[in-house]
C-alpha cells in the first residue's frame, strides 16, 4: 500500500516538471511581477504603509522565483539585474512598515526597475508611466500605473494628483 503512494508522488513530481519544462518554453512575463508592484503603488497611492510592506513583500518572492530559463544570456543578465535591484527596494519596503516616507524613497528605485523591465519585457496590459515632479526631493520621479488618472504613490492623499502622463507602454 505504502509503495503505491510513493507511485503516486512520483507520478505527480513527473507531470508537474513537465508541465514546469512546458511553462519554460513559453515566454517569460512580467505580469505577476507587475501585478504586485502595482498592489504596492496603490496601497502608496492610499498611504497605507502596513499593506505596501505586505506586498513588498509578496513582490520580493516573486522577484525571487522568476524562472529565466527561456531566456537568452543577454536578456537573462538584463533581467537578473533588474531583478537585483528591485528586490533591494523591495525588501526594504517590506521590512520599514509604519515609516511611509522612507518607503516611498525605496519606491522611487523600485519604480526605475520596473520601468526597465516593461521597456526591455514589454506587459501584457496597457500601462502608463507617470511623472511626479516634486518627488525624489524636487528631482522628480517616475511610478507606473494601470489607470490613466494620476493617482500619487510619492504623497498620497497630500497631493494625490500631483503629476502628469509621460508614456503609454
Amino acid at each position: 500500500h505504502e509503495h503505491k503512494d510513493t507511485t503516486t508522488v512520483e507520478a505527480q513530481n513527473v507531470q508537474e516538471k513537465t508541465e514546469v519544462s512546458q511553462e519554460s518554453t513559453k515566454q517569460f512575463s512580467t505580469s505577476e511581477i507587475i501585478a504586485n508592484y502595482l498592489k504596492l503603488k496603490n496601497a502608496l497611492t492610499k498611504d497605507d504603509s502596513k499593506v505596501a510592506a505586505i506586498t513588498a513583500k509578496s513582490l520580493l518572492k516573486t522577484f525571487n522565483s522568476t524562472d529565466t530559463s527561456s531566456l537568452n544570456s543577454k536578456l537573462k543578465n538584463e533581467l537578473l539585474s533588474i531583478l537585483e535591484k528591485g528586490s533591494v527596494h523591495a525588501k526594504h519596503i517590506g521590512d520599514n512598515s509604519g515609516k511611509i516616507h522612507n518607503q516611498r524613497e525605496h519606491f522611487i528605485m523600485l519604480s526605475n526597475s520596473i520601468n526597465d523591465l516593461i521597456i526591455t519585457f514589454g506587459s501584457k496590459q496597457k500601462l502608463y508611466q507617470d511623472f511626479c515632479p516634486m518627488a525624489n526631493d524636487g528631482k522628480g520621479a517616475i511610478w507606473i500605473s494601470e489607470v490613466k488618472e494620476i493617482k500619487n504613490p510619492y504623497y498620497g492623499a497630500e497631493m494625490l494628483s500631483c503629476g502628469s502622463l509621460k508614456k503609454t507602454f
